[in-house]
């Protein structure tokens, strides 16, 4: 009977971390302007290294957050401040095993550090226009992509 009990209790406690992750997803999602994203976290064996996750638009910042987590706060914060899409391109055979096959890879490059985001191809058109749509006074505005030097 004891052994009963205690698979109850690891079902029990089991459902409750599944309902506190769906839960906090639930929170960051109702915070409004997010998306679903993959960041590659390790570029260290080709086509693996990614994490699924959502981020949230939040002014100058990009937040993301890890789905399979339970830490509060984004595990990353990519500001728009400097930073430049530099490529774009589809998911190759080994990254289709982690990502969905209408998704699209961008590589972006910042003060902070290259980093590798992939997302739907309807979220792409938001995240370069909220790139696009830099404050006035940025650092950088001639190495923004898509942007047109007045002549």
């Amino acid at each position: 009977m004891r052994i009963v009990e205690y698979i109850g209790i690891a079902v029990l406690l089991l459902l409750a971390a599944l309902a506190l992750l769906f839960l906090r997803r639930l929170v960051i999602a109702r915070q409004g302007g997010t998306i679903e994203l993959g960041v590659r976290l390790s570029t260290m064996v080709p086509g693996r290294g990614w994490s699924a996750g959502l981020a949230r638009f939040a002014g100058d910042e990009l937040r993301w957050y890890r789905i399979f987590s339970y830490w509060p706060g984004p595990r990353r914060v990519i500001s728009r401040r400097g930073l430049v899409v530099e490529r774009r391109r589809a998911p190759d055979a080994a990254e289709l095993l982690v990502l969905a096959p209408d998704w699209v890879i961008v590589r972006c490059v910042s003060r902070q550090a290259p980093v590798e985001i992939a997302m739907a191809e309807r979220a792409l058109t938001g995240f370069l226009s909220w790139v696009e749509a830099s404050p006035p006074g940025d650092p950088t505005p001639e190495t923004r992509p898509y942007r047109y030097k007045a002549s």
